[in-house]
């Protein structure tokens, strides 16, 4: 249940936020209709959270002292990476998420992260100590 929640969060994150960011949007398979769209945005909701879960820890861990270097902001670039990444393994099946360059990724995971933030405190009470992984 926790799974599934954490992906459904991350993935009306990501439709928020591909109203809120221009070059960040995502290509539904199939025809335009609803079931195909959500499905997408869960599918890429998917990938994001395998991506932040075994490439972003990877990263974060070697990257650690840069984390200190920079009080941080190395986490920006990091996360917009990560979005990149994520748009360049949806783009090898051929649907899902687009993002136009490494700007709009940065702008685009930040959006995702508070989006996310807010999302999980909004469903917390609704489904108990549940929160979202950005």
């Amino acid at each position: 249940m926790r799974f599934f929640v954490r992906l459904v969060i991350n993935a009306l994150a990501l439709w928020f936020t591909t109203f809120l960011v221009a070059g960040v949007h995502v290509t539904a398979f199939g025809d335009k209709t609803i079931v195909p769209t959500v499905l997408t945005y869960l599918l890429v909701a998917f990938i994001f959270g395998l991506v932040n879960g075994i490439v972003g820890t990877v990263v974060k861990v070697v990257a650690f002292p840069l984390y200190i270097l920079t009080l941080g902001l190395i986490s920006f670039v990091i996360n917009g990476l990560l979005l990149i990444v994520v748009a360049w393994i949806s783009g090898i099946i051929g649907f899902g998420l687009v993002v136009d360059n490494f700007g709009w990724g940065i702008l685009g995971a930040l959006v995702l992260a508070i989006l996310g933030w807010l999302i999980g405190i909004i469903l917390r009470p609704l489904f108990g100590n549940v929160r979202a992984r950005a």
